[in-house]
C-alpha cells in the first residue's frame, strides 16, 4: 500500500474529498489536504466529501464551484491529479491496468449503473492503460485468501460509506490456477452514510426545526421537509449554501414559531460547518461501537450542540437498516446457491462492520468463530491490485 505524508499523519487512505478556494484564481486540494483546508478557512472554501455517491445519479449533472460548474469526471480528474501529487513520485508512470473497484448496487435513488461507468471511464481517460470494474468485495476476498491455507467457502460482507455489498467465493489452496471462485453476490444502498442520517434525523435534525411550525397568514402550517432532506444528505448539505435557499431559510427564520431552531440551521450552512457536524456526528457513532453511552458535541458559529446518546437508542434508530441488510444476506446466499451452514468463513471489511449491532448480524446467524476482520479501510483497494496483477483481469471484470 502506497502510504501518503498527510497535514496530520500518514496513513494509507486517501479520502474522496475536494476543498476549492480562491486565491489568485481557484486552488483546489483533495483527500486530507482538502480537509486541513478547509478547516483553517471554512467560511471561504468550497468543501465537497464523498463525490462518488452521486456516480450513478442522473440528477447530479455538476458542482458550482464559484464561477466554474464542475462535472461528476471533472471532479474526479482533478482528485486524481491530486492523488498523484502526494504519492512522493510512487504513481508518477502511466499504470498498464487500472481496477476500479464498483459497488454491486450503486447509491442514490434509481441509480444508473451504466451512467457511473461513463463517468468513470471519462475519469480515467487518459491516466493509465486499460480500465477494468470489479465488485468491491471481490477485491476483499482477494486480501483475505492470503490468511487461509485450506480451501473455504467465503462470506464478504463489505460496509462502505453508501453501499453494502455481499458476495459469496470459494478459495481454493495456494497455489491453485484459479484461486477465488465468486459463486453470488447481493449489495443495498446502505451503509455508513445511511447510519449517519438516522443520527442526524432523530437527534440533530428536531433541533435545527424540524418537527416545528411557522405562521403564514392566520395559519399555523408545519415546516417543510424539505430543507431538513437536503441537510440530511451531505451531498446536498453542500448545495445549500446559495443565496436563493438562504434567503427563504431566513423568511422561513422570521415567521417561525423557534426562530433560534432554523436560526441554528442558517448558520451551520453559511459557515460551510457542514463537514465539522457530520465529523461529531462520526464520532459519536464510532464511539457508540466501543462504549454503551457517549455524548455528542459540537459546536461552531455560534452554534452549540450537546446531548447523551445511548447505544440501544442508536441501535433503535438504525433497526429498519439492519433488517434490509440482513435481507441483501439472504438475497447473496440465494445467488450463490450457499445455505448458511455451508459458509466456513465470514469476511468482515469497512468501517461500519465495527459497530456492534452489524456485527451481531454475523454472530447470531454464522457463529463468532467462523468471523474475521480487519483492514476495514484498506482490504479492499489491497485485493483489487492482486486481482490486477492475475494473468487475465477480464474474468474478474464486472
Amino acid at each position: 500500500m502506497i502510504e501518503f505524508a498527510g497535514p496530520d499523519t500518514v496513513s494509507a487512505v486517501f479520502r474522496s474529498a475536494l476543498c476549492f478556494w480562491e486565491d489568485a484564481g481557484v486552488q483546489v486540494e483533495a483527500g486530507p489536504w482538502a480537509i486541513a483546508e478547509y478547516l483553517e478557512y471554512p467560511e471561504g472554501s468550497r468543501f465537497l466529501q464523498s463525490f462518488k455517491s452521486v456516480a450513478a445519479s442522473s440528477a447530479f449533472e455538476h458542482a458550482s464551484v464559484f464561477d466554474k460548474r464542475l462535472r461528476f469526471e471533472d471532479l474526479g480528474r482533478t482528485f486524481l491529479g491530486k492523488l498523484v501529487a502526494h504519492a512522493a513520485g510512487k504513481l508518477d508512470s502511466r499504470p498498464e491496468r487500472i481496477v476500479v473497484g464498483r459497488p454491486i448496487e450503486y447509491a442514490g435513488g434509481r441509480p444508473d449503473p451504466k451512467l457511473a461507468r461513463a463517468r468513470y471511464d471519462a475519469m480515467f481517460a487518459g491516466f493509465g492503460g486499460e480500465i477494468h470494474y470489479v465488485y468491491e468485495p471481490i477485491g476483499a476476498a482477494f486480501s483475505y485468501a492470503r490468511r487461509l491455507s485450506d480451501p473455504a467457502t467465503l462470506l464478504v460482507a463489505d460496509f462502505g460509506g453508501g453501499t453494502s455489498d455481499f458476495s459469496v467465493v470459494r478459495v481454493d489452496a495456494p497455489g491453485a490456477a484459479r484461486r477465488c471462485t465468486a459463486l453470488g453476490h447481493a449489495g443495498i444502498a446502505i451503509a455508513g452514510d445511511r447510519f449517519d442520517y438516522r443520527i442526524i434525523d432523530q437527534l440533530v435534525l428536531p433541533l435545527l426545526g424540524k418537527g416545528g411550525s411557522y405562521r403564514s397568514f392566520d395559519k399555523m402550517l408545519e415546516i417543510p421537509g424539505g430543507y431538513f432532506a437536503d441537510f440530511g444528505d451531505w451531498s446536498r448539505l453542500a448545495l445549500m449554501r446559495n443565496r436563493r435557499t438562504l434567503e427563504a431559510l431566513h423568511k422561513l427564520q422570521r415567521a417561525a414559531e423557534d426562530p433560534a431552531a432554523i436560526g441554528r440551521m442558517i448558520a451551520i450552512i453559511e459557515n460551510e460547518l457542514g463537514y465539522r457536524l457530520y465529523d461529531a456526528v462520526g464520532t459519536l457513532k464510532r464511539a457508540l461501537s466501543s462504549v454503551a453511552q457517549a455524548e455528542f458535541r459540537f459546536e461552531g458559529g455560534g452554534v452549540k450542540l450537546a446531548t447523551e446518546v445511548r447505544r440501544e437508542e442508536f441501535e433503535t434508530w438504525i433497526a429498519p437498516d439492519l433488517a434490509r441488510i440482513e435481507a441483501t444476506i439472504d438475497r447473496a446466499l440465494a445467488a450463490s446457491g450457499a445455505s448458511a451452514a455451508a459458509i466456513d468463513r465470514v469476511f468482515l471489511t469497512g468501517g461500519s462492520s465495527l459497530i456492534p449491532a452489524v456485527r451481531d448480524i454475523f454472530v447470531r446467524r454464522f457463529g463468532e468463530d467462523r468471523i474475521g476482520s480487519g483492514g476495514e479501510l484498506t482490504s479492499i483497494a489491497h485485493g483489487l491490485a492482486m486481482v490486477a496483477q492475475e494473468e487475465d483481469v477480464s474474468a474478474w471484470a464486472s
